[in-house]
């Protein structure tokens, strides 16, 4: 398979990019990493199954190159742009390329689905710029034509282990906050079997963190 990783410099994004390139189940997936500054990821220069490609996702024509010949596109970067151009880029680029499946970045609390009434508060008016574009940008994502997994991430801590809950849009999360191995985890599951969680909003969190009234970790 070969998997596009859109703001592949982005911490999640590279736990994934190892794990691809470490773990003999993912031996047949060729990424193409697209990021502002491929010398960020000049480590991977060599390795056969790696294309750099650098450049702007608000760059149209850009991400419609960065397309060809893939399967399976990730945007790891939270569009929060009010216009959305970011979204409106990689929607476009894909249909015109006749790329189906898209995994896309989002946040806890797009649809007041906090897992208590105290973060609820807290959350809503901590995100309260970002809350709206994120929003609109999962509806574009939704009315696209496209195969879609929209990711709602809970907030990010960097514990190590790999401890989540998957929820459904409309299920409060499970947590607050979750480990970014767990939120690369998730992908991970997804990018194995594209099958998994197709046309579908799910949210992802550590239930240990259920009664987190803040970032706490």
């Amino acid at each position: 398979m070969n998997l596009l990783i859109l703001g592949a410099n982005g911490q999640i994004a590279q736990i994934i990019e190892h794990r691809i390139l470490t773990e003999d189940q993912f031996k047949d997936v060729n990424l193409t990493l697209f990021l502002r500054d491929r010398s960020r990821l000049s480590q991977l220069d060599n390795n056969p199954r790696v294309t750099l490609i650098e450049g702007d996702l608000k760059d149209a024509a850009v991400v419609q190159s960065a397309m060809a010949n893939q399967q399976m596109v990730l945007l790891a970067t939270v569009d929060t742009d009010p216009k959305n151009t970011l979204t409106k880029n990689v929607i476009t680029g894909m249909q015109q390329a006749k790329v189906d499946r898209l995994l896309a970045a989002s946040s806890i609390g797009i649809y007041g689905e906090e897992p208590n009434p105290q973060f609820h508060s807290w959350n809503q008016t901590t995100l309260s710029g970002a809350l709206k574009p994120m929003r609109q940008a999962a509806e574009l994502i939704e009315n696209s034509g496209l195969t879609y997994t929209i990711m709602r991430f809970a907030w990010l801590n960097d514990r190590d282990q790999i401890q989540y809950q998957v929820t459904k849009r409309g299920e409060k999360f499970a947590g607050g906050s979750g480990s970014r191995q767990s939120m690369a985890d998730a992908a991970l599951k997804i990018i194995a079997d594209p099958a998994l969680g197709a046309d579908d909003v799910i949210g992802i969190a550590d239930p240990e963190t259920k009664d987190a009234p803040s970032v706490v970790y």
